[in-house]
């Protein structure tokens, strides 16, 4: 028998030892007391269909970011010509990714284009009629698109984490879907509104000189909006909705915001205490400076939290949000605000709820398929093959150590199809080695030696063994590409355990093989 490298023997020895530190934990149903710190205390959590919780298809209504980016090019462009010091009629979105222009009789078309071209360099500008029009690029309208669906995910994650969600999963499915599974979660109805919720702040003046009994009617000023102010919500009263005129341009918005906090005022009501930077702060001075003795709404959604009078000018970049709010209430407010705004609004388009009941049932029908078909496997592979039989079932142990170690490093969640991965993996971790023993066998047969006939049946087998797992391996990657959520989950499963598979089979089995031989003169072999 050839000699067995000792860089091998340290390499295999170490990835043995390191599987078996980081899968313990999950084996021994978490992290106990006594286990120190310096060690891997990473798990293998289990997935929704195991613990049961909230499953959500999403959907980011990217036009809605498209929309927003044209609005802020219509408060760009008045700047841009009042730079200029050019004047225009009106300047409106169109569409849904262009701004129209409308210039009097006497404004050189030439001269807005070329103010226009100096500040908005990649712009699609052409002339209409009565004026101009702006339109985003393609690939403008592109980049929106992608970066509302990235920030989208960004932003959930951020309310989950902070929501105090164990494990989440957040994946991207297509251009404009997100994939989001809460385990272990108990208020799946907080839990949608808090993730929904666009939450953009804005702080707009309130049009005191507004018709507010015309707005109503219908007939609202093109620079004014109609929203309501819900009051007397406190102690189960009947919230009354007041209508209020306000500026439709937002005088500052919650982008600047660093911090928002739960507080309680004098009479122990919830509120939300909100802090800007120092940008913000500077910002929010001179608005509140400038506007003593007007009122100002603080606006969240199109919802009016409240609309105080500025009684003084307000320094140190500290406000208050009121609203009747329930302490959860506040403390969902307070993280939608710190996370930051969706770029778009989201829709659920697909919800299921499973409950743990179902999954303590799978959990335990998974371990006992797991134990029935490794016992199966270890008495056949003991009566068949004998020695070498049992030493493949030791490889197929030391499989499923490696195989849980790389999910707890990845903190990967475990889910039922990843249990049927497991099942499967026990049966196939062994194929490996049958072939090599059969090998062997065929070599003892031709009266070689048996440490020539274990080289030979090593060396025969590796090509058919690295075939057999290397196209099972593209299956498994295809299915991990182009399949959803459990299916990736079996795909991953499959992937790691049949990579661990080549490893235990082809080269830990030898060298074990090698050091319980290598001091022996062996006349025949156990199989």
């Amino acid at each position: 028998m050839r000699q067995f490298p000792l860089w091998k023997t340290i390499v295999s020895v170490m990835i043995v030892l390191i599987s078996i530190l980081y899968s313990l934990p999950t084996l021994m149903g978490g992290v106990p007391t006594w286990w120190p710190s310096f060690l891997p205390a990473k798990m293998v959590y289990r997935g929704l269909d195991l613990q049961g919780g909230l499953y959500l298809l999403l959907h980011v209504q990217t036009d809605k970011a498209v929309e927003q980016a044209a609005e802020n090019l219509v408060d760009e462009i008045r700047i841009s010509l009042r730079k200029g010091k050019l004047r225009y009629q009106s300047i409106k979105r169109q569409g849904m990714d262009a701004v129209e222009i409308k210039l009097p009789s006497d404004v050189s078309k030439a001269d807005v284009t070329k103010q226009l071209k100096e500040d908005f360099r990649t712009a699609k500008i052409e002339e209409i009629p009565d004026g101009l029009r702006m339109q985003l690029t393609a690939t403008e309208v592109a980049e929106l698109r992608k970066f509302a669906v990235d920030q989208s995910i960004q932003t959930i994650r951020s309310r989950i984490d902070q929501f105090g969600v164990s494990e989440p999963s957040l994946q991207k499915q297509g251009e404009d879907r997100i994939l989001l599974q809460l385990p272990g979660l108990n208020d799946p109805s907080r839990a949608k509104t808090l993730i929904g919720r666009t939450a953009r702040l804005e702080f707009k003046l309130v049009d005191e000189k507004g018709d507010v009994a015309a707005a109503l009617a219908g007939t609202i000023p093109a620079d004014d909006q109609l929203l309501y102010e819900e009051r007397g919500a406190r102690k189960g009263q009947k919230a009354a909705r007041y209508p209020l005129l306000l500026k439709k341009r937002a005088a500052l918005t919650g982008d600047l915001l660093t911090d928002a906090r739960v507080n309680f005022d004098q009479n122990g009501e919830s509120l939300v205490s909100i802090t800007f930077n120092h940008q913000g702060a500077r910002k929010f001075a001179q608005l509140t400076g400038e506007h003593v003795g007007e009122r100002m709404a603080i606006v969240l959604d199109d919802k009016v939290y409240s609309a105080p009078v500025l009684r003084e000018k307000i320094e140190g970049g500290r406000a208050q949000i009121t609203g009747n709010f329930t302490p959860d209430d506040a403390h969902d407010l307070a993280i939608v605000l710190r996370a930051g705004a969706l770029p778009a609004p989201v829709v659920i388009l697909e919800e299921r709820t499973v409950g743990p009941t179902l999954g303590s049932d799978s959990i335990h029908q998974g371990v006992v398929s797991s134990l029935l078909g490794g016992f199966l496997v270890i008495v056949f592979m003991g009566i068949y093959y004998k020695g070498l039989g049992m030493l493949a079932n030791v490889a197929v142990m030391f499989n499923i150590f490696i195989l849980m170690a790389v999910l707890a490093a990845l903190q990967a969640a475990l889910t039922v199809p990843g249990i049927a991965g497991i099942v499967l993996l026990i049966g196939m971790a062994v194929d490996a080695n049958v072939l090599i023993i059969e090998r062997i066998r065929e070599e003892l047969r031709l009266g070689k030696s048996p440490m020539a006939a274990i080289d030979q049946g090593y060396a025969k087998a590796f090509m058919t063994i690295l075939d057999s797992n290397l196209t099972t391996l593209v299956t498994a990657i295809i299915l991990f590409q182009f399949g959803t959520g459990p299916v990736k989950g079996f795909a991953v499963t499959l992937t790691i355990g049949l990579v661990a598979s080549m490893f235990t089979s082809i080269t830990l089995t030898r060298m074990m093989l090698y050091y319980i031989l290598r001091n022996r003169r062996v006349q025949s072999l156990s199989l």
